[in-house]
């Protein structure tokens, strides 16, 4: 985490005196330090799996609400105890349920919305709210604020400072302190929303929070596939600005599959496209849709049906252009080595029979997963391109950075036009 200098303590106050005390904040004299005219964020955080290990004396704490290192490993060992796959995803919220049902009674302190992680500070956010949900359900609400000015790593001393506030408490505490949070947000600033959890939960607090024109930070990778769609297309559809973190994990794999087509010759195989696979990873499929519906919308393919396959697969058939159709297939896979989050991209195949030439066969793979299975049926016949896709995979922390270092006033252009038929893609 960047160095911090920090004007004062965290302060506990009353939720009512809150307001004001921010009011008087920056009305003194604070030498050489000025409350940054940048943006506010607003961050839903709920950090269920770590709350659940700190508990169960399984993980350290105090409890941050980071991506850390051990809480991961801490994670994905306690997934045998609680009867999951291996490949299950250490960020899963079914672990997180699973873990819930064990008993333990071990505490630490709940540092969450006080660590400024570096790669959020270094925008020099105006105001950021926290909203912190308890495991104990029926905990009043606290409010902690906190004045902060991240230091400059080089150069004179030229801090612009802003604030912290932390509403920690049970979910009805916090739904009670909706109309509380709704004030402190600078009007005359733009407004972030990070809503760090799945989005079928607390559907109040998120209405309440997430209206336009704040713009949206989601993920869809956790939490119900038909509920995180819905919100993607309700509210791309409405013009708010609003972006997916699993949409954004996506761009190296539509990198490499443009990158294999960029060869002349092969360009014209993508007009004779007759067959689709994408295998992911468990029984998270937002993200193989996502892909799949933005091949679809760049090779002006319309949908024609959909359905399911064994073992929660899911089929389509797509109708190109020139009236033939598209077989698509996507299929869960178990990995011996689980990405951090739900449902990433273990591998795509592409099967293309253009004209006057051999078939074509791409697949490319991640470098974890391996080719082996979308190697099979009758692949030797084919002209074969395979290429490994290399994905870095960071913490949520500096994929959120770089959402905001974007701007990003209005949603994807690319994402607004895929996530209908992404939609309509997964069965209901």
């Amino acid at each position: 985490m960047a160095p911090q200098l920090t004007l004062q303590a965290p302060l506990e106050l009353p939720p009512q005196d809150v307001s004001d005390y921010l009011g008087r904040l920056w009305s003194g004299d604070q030498d050489q330090a000025n409350g940054a005219s940048t943006f506010s964020l607003v961050v839903w955080q709920p950090s269920w799996i770590e709350q659940h290990l700190v508990r169960l004396g399984r993980l350290d704490g105090p409890i941050t609400g980071l991506e850390r290192p051990e809480l991961l490993q801490a994670a994905r060992q306690a997934t045998p105890a609680c009867g999951l796959p291996p490949s299950t995803s250490p960020l899963d919220p079914e672990l997180a349920w699973q873990l819930g049902q064990l008993p333990g009674e071990s505490k630490a302190d709940d540092l969450r919305g006080q660590h400024v992680d570096s790669a959020i500070s270094r925008h020099q956010p105006r105001r950021l709210i926290t909203l912190a949900p308890t495991l104990e359900g029926q905990k009043s609400l606290e409010t902690l604020v906190a004045a902060y000015c991240p230091l400059p790593e080089e150069g004179p001393f030229t801090a612009v400072c802003g604030d912290v506030v932390v509403m920690r408490g049970g979910m009805g505490a916090l739904e009670q302190a909706l109309s509380m949070v709704n004030p402190l947000i600078p009007p005359e600033l733009p407004c972030w929303v990070w809503w760090n959890g799945a989005l079928d939960e607390a559907p109040q607090l998120f209405e309440g929070l997430s209206q336009a024109p704040r713009r949206l930070i989601v993920d869809t990778a956790v939490g119900s596939p038909a509920r995180a769609l819905d919100v993607l297309c309700q509210r791309a559809a409405s013009g708010q600005a609003i972006s997916d973190l699993n949409w954004y994990r996506l761009l190296s794999w539509r990198e490499n599959l443009a990158m294999v087509f960029d060869q002349p010759d092969r360009r014209d195989a993508l007009a004779h496209v007759v067959q689709l696979d994408i295998d992911v990873q468990g029984h998270q499929p937002v993200q193989g849709l996502l892909m799949a519906a933005w091949i679809a919308n760049r090779l002006g393919w319309s949908l024609e049906e959909t359905g399911r396959a064994e073992g929660d697969g899911i089929t389509a058939s797509f109708r190109r252009s020139d009236g033939e159709l598209v077989q698509f297939r996507q299929m869960p896979v178990p990995v011996g080595e689980p990405s951090t989050h739900p449902g990433s991209l273990v591998g795509l195949r592409m099967v293309c029979k253009p004209e006057h030439r051999p078939p074509l066969c791409v697949i490319l793979c991640g470098e974890t997963g391996g080719c082996m299975r979308l190697e099979a049926g009758g692949m030797a016949q084919l002209e074969l391109v395979e290429e490994v896709v290399i994905s870095t995979i960071e913490s949520v922390q500096r994929e959120v950075s770089r959402t905001l270092r974007g701007g990003h006033d209005s949603t994807n252009p690319l994402l607004a036009a895929c996530v209908p038929l992404a939609s309509r893609l997964l069965p209901r």
